[in-house]
Parts: C-alpha cells; sequence; structure tokens
C-alpha cells in the first residue's frame, strides 16, 4: 500500500512538472527562398610574371593584399554560387576556398575549366551540390589556316538548389580585347561565341525547361556582334535575355581599364527563358565599393533567383 502511494505521488508531481515546463517544438525547415550567384574577374588570381621592385620576374603570386580585398568583398556578397574568371590553378582555387571559409564563408563544391590559355581558368565554386558538369575545354575554330583554341574553355555545371531546381550554370570568359599577331581579336571572340551559342542551344533544344545562366566576362559590348549571337532572337524558345544589372548610384560599368582611363561594361549574365520568371531584378545588382580595384580591375557582378515564383 505505501509503495503504491509513493508511486501515486511520484505521478502526480510529474504531471505539475510537465504542465509547467514548456513543451519541446519540433525544430521548422525553412525552405530556401532566393540564391545568391556572383560572377567576378579576379585578375589574375594565380603565379605569373610580374614586376618586382621595377624588374621581371617569374612566378609571383597575386599580391597579399588584393587577395585579402577580393576575399572582402566575395563575403560581403555572401553567395551562394560563385563563378570565377582568372584564377589558375586548383591549389590557388583551394587557397581560395580556406580564405572564404576563415572569414565565415564556405564554398566546399568545386567545378573548373580551361581552354587554350595555360594560365587562366574558370571556377565555380558553392555550398549547393553540383549534381552533373558538362564543361567544354577542347572546342576549336577556324580563321583562314588557322585552328584556334577557345581560350578558357565553357564551365558547365549544373547545382541543386533545393529538391526538384536545378540551375544549369555555364561560365565563360572570351578572348581578350587585345591584339595578337595570330588575328583579329574581335572575329576571335565572335567565333567563341558562336561556340557557345551553339553549346546553350544544344542544351535547350534537349530540354527547353532548362534553367540555364551563363555568366562571366565576356570582353564585349552589348551591341557587338559577339553579344547579339550569345542572346539570340529576343523572345525565342532559344534566346538568352541579358539581365541588366546597376549599381547603387544607377551606373553599369563592371571593368575600368586604368591606362585608357576607359570604363566598360564586359561581365553579363544571360539566362533562358524558363529562368527569366525567377530573376529577383531589384535586388540583383552590381557590387559597388570606392577601392574595388584594390582587389580587380573589373567588379563584381550579382544576381538573385527567387525560387518560389
Amino acid at each position: 500500500m505505501k509503495r503504491f502511494s509513493f508511486i501515486l505521488v511520484a505521478w502526480v508531481v510529474w504531471l505539475a512538472t510537465a504542465a509547467i515546463l514548456p513543451a519541446q517544438e519540433t525544430p521548422k525547415v525553412v525552405p530556401r527562398r532566393q540564391v545568391t550567384m556572383c560572377s567576378y574577374n579576379l585578375k589574375n588570381y594565380l603565379k605569373m610574371e610580374r614586376f618586382v621592385k621595377g624588374v621581371r620576374t617569374e612566378g609571383i603570386d597575386k599580391p597579399e593584399n588584393e587577395k585579402e580585398a577580393v576575399v572582402k568583398s566575395i563575403v560581403a556578397i555572401q553567395p551562394d554560387i560563385l563563378g570565377l574568371c582568372e584564377i589558375g590553378t586548383m591549389e590557388d582555387v583551394q587557397g581560395l576556398q580556406r580564405r572564404l571559409k576563415e572569414a565565415g564563408l564556405d564554398l566546399p563544391h568545386v567545378e573548373m575549366a580551361g581552354g587554350g590559355d595555360a594560365t587562366r581558368k574558370l571556377a565555380l565554386l558553392t555550398h549547393l551540390p553540383i549534381v552533373a558538369r558538362h564543361s567544354q575545354t577542347k572546342l576549336s575554330y577556324q580563321i583562314g589556316q588557322h585552328i584556334f583554341p577557345v581560350s578558357r574553355g565553357f564551365l558547365d555545371a549544373t547545382v541543386l538548389l533545393r529538391p526538384g531546381w536545378e540551375l544549369r550554370c555555364v561560365g565563360v570568359h572570351l578572348k581578350s580585347r587585345r591584339e595578337v599577331p595570330e588575328g583579329d581579336q574581335a572575329l576571335m571572340r565572335r567565333n567563341e561565341a558562336h561556340l557557345l551559342r551553339t553549346h546553350l542551344e544544344g542544351v535547350l533544344k534537349a530540354k527547353p525547361e532548362t534553367k540555364v545562366v551563363c555568366y562571366g566576362d565576356f570582353n564585349a559590348h552589348a551591341h557587338e556582334a559577339a553579344m547579339v549571337e550569345i542572346e539570340g532572337v529576343p523572345g525565342m524558345e532559344l534566346s538568352m535575355r541579358d539581365v541588366r544589372l546597376r549599381d547603387r548610384h544607377g551606373l553599369t560599368w563592371t571593368h575600368y581599364w586604368e591606362f585608357a582611363d576607359v570604363y566598360s561594361r564586359f561581365d553579363y549574365f544571360f539566362v533562358s527563358r524558363e529562368l527569366q520568371q525567377h530573376v529577383n531584378h531589384k535586388e540583383s545588382y552590381i557590387y559597388d565599393t570606392e577601392n574595388f580595384d584594390e582587389a580587380s580591375d573589373h567588379r563584381p557582378i550579382v544576381l538573385k533567383i527567387d525560387l518560389a515564383k
């Protein structure tokens, strides 16, 4: 009888205590509603010939203060997907990943691509899963009797933004505007653009509902033939729409050539018809800081993608 009384009292005490303690709520999983993508030409984040105390020296890395400025800009943007131009080896990529992680931005998944330029590569970094890779690194074209490789190839990686929501990212860095003895630089870039358009059409013809973003440093103005070809016929199923971005002052330039004191728009996002409705134009922008040139001669461009639409 005493044992029964003890159990009864304990049970009553437990009930009273349970009534006082707050209920344990099951953590709610908040679905991802927006993804931030950044495209950034890092201006030779690699080892190359540089001037050291006025002397040309081989194998010199990007200066430490420039690397720190690059990291500062990227961390301020907080991208989920980061597309890079002008980075060197996988060692350079891993070094940048370490710096970003130490600054609080972990982007562990990587795709790299390259072409005829053995020094400068393309890279894509993300914390989201890369579920498919179709980078093009062996493309070439012919001008007259000469065959040229595509300078940096085309990076092509599909990123899973959330279950059932894939984004196909095609990164490019077209031929620079520097004149070269081998051929006309504008015609070389036009040929690379033609191959890019062919690649994009192949993707969209195979699966028209694919959400494609083509990004990078195109080294061309919006009205030039190379860009017109990449965009295609506006409004048509296979067209790619130019996402026109501005900085906080309403300006559109992304590159500054100090020697000639020329500001240009060379960095772009193009999106497929299926992706257009998901672009948040109001929140997409050109990253604007007073000392942008401490990191690069390019400014990062930022695309906000709404998943809930």
